[in-house]
């Protein structure tokens, strides 16, 4: 081979490497793909868990014949304790309720008393307050200065995580709330 012919294959050879090398990134596929199975298995799993509580609960309501339950569109049952049936006003969005509450378990053992939450100050469905579900729907039920207990399965109270050295993962709890004052935001 002569010098020319050898140096036009060596520029054809590096020509040829650099319009290869300037391709651009490839997508790599995923190392594992996920299907909808774990959402699903935690929504059964979730269900079953609600089930259960609900027998629980329903068995408590149909031993205690000294109360009147009324079971809640928010999944939850409650009687009164005290009623006001001269006052109209319940707290809508907005309003600042006062209230005191504690928190036991089914049995009426107490897990958290009225002292250790102390007086709470909420602002209706617009404050970050660190309160279950059920407290803060049940509080929208209530007149000021009535007493109600309610039963709440544990996806409207502490759930999976529960109360750390107090209450396990997934228990339903009875809970006494006394709504001290309505002050209505205009």
């Amino acid at each position: 081979m002569n010098s020319l012919m050898l140096r036009k294959l060596i520029y054809f050879l590096l020509f040829s490497f650099i319009i290869t090398s300037c391709k651009g990134p490839e997508a790599r596929s995923p190392v594992q793909t996920r299907s909808g199975t774990f959402i699903k298995e935690s929504a059964v799993r979730n269900k079953k868990i609600y089930d259960e509580e609900k027998k629980v609960i329903s068995k408590i309501i149909a031993q205690d014949s000294s109360h009147n339950y009324i079971s809640s569109e928010n999944g939850f049952w409650y009687f009164y304790n005290k009623r006001d049936t001269a006052n109209s006003e319940m707290p809508d969005l907005g309003d600042v309720v006062k209230f005191t509450y504690d928190i036991k378990d089914l049995n009426g053992s107490l897990i958290l008393s009225e002292k250790e939450n102390g007086l709470q100050h909420y602002k209706v469905d617009q404050s970050n307050q660190d309160l279950i579900s059920g407290v803060r729907e049940g509080i929208k039920l209530m007149k000021e200065g009535e007493t109600v207990t309610f039963l709440f399965p544990s996806y409207k109270a502490f759930g999976y995580y529960g109360i750390e050295d107090k209450l396990g993962s997934n228990i339903p709890v009875q809970s006494t709330v006394t709504l001290h004052s309505i002050e209505q935001s205009n």
